[in-house]
């Protein structure tokens, strides 16, 4: 199963091939997609991404994880994140969000098996 890729992405909207929905924010992995709700683990701006947020696309199997930190990267990515990624061996890549569905659209047509966590505005 390849990673979709992400078809288009503006201020606050993120589309995704293979989905009809329109998402602010989302997780995509080998396979699919679905919306990214930060009440689930209680996600805010500042810490940031917790290991919570990611290890749902952590279980899908990739290999990459790409985090897109928003339009103006307001959303941090803790150490402990980053730390829980590694240890699952897995290559992890933060950037701004733009550039994040840059690295994901072309690693994902390179055939790696990557997954992402996105937010697409501030």
């Amino acid at each position: 199963m390849s990673s979709p890729e992400i078809a288009s992405l503006s201020w606050g909207q993120m589309k995704v091939q293979g989905s009809t929905r329109t998402y602010k924010d989302c997780k995509v992995w080998p396979g699919g997609s679905r919306a990214w709700d930060w009440r689930e683990t209680g996600t805010e701006h500042s810490p940031g991404v917790q290991p919570a947020d990611v290890e749902e696309v952590v279980k899908k199997g990739v290999q990459t994880l790409v985090i897109g930190r928003g339009m103006s990267e307001a959303l941090k990515v803790p150490p402990s994140t980053v730390e829980y990624l590694e240890k699952q061996g897995i290559d992890v890549r933060i950037l701004q969000t733009e550039q994040a569905v840059k690295e994901y659209n072309t690693l994902a047509a390179r055939g790696i098996r990557v997954g992402g966590v996105f937010h697409s505005t501030c």
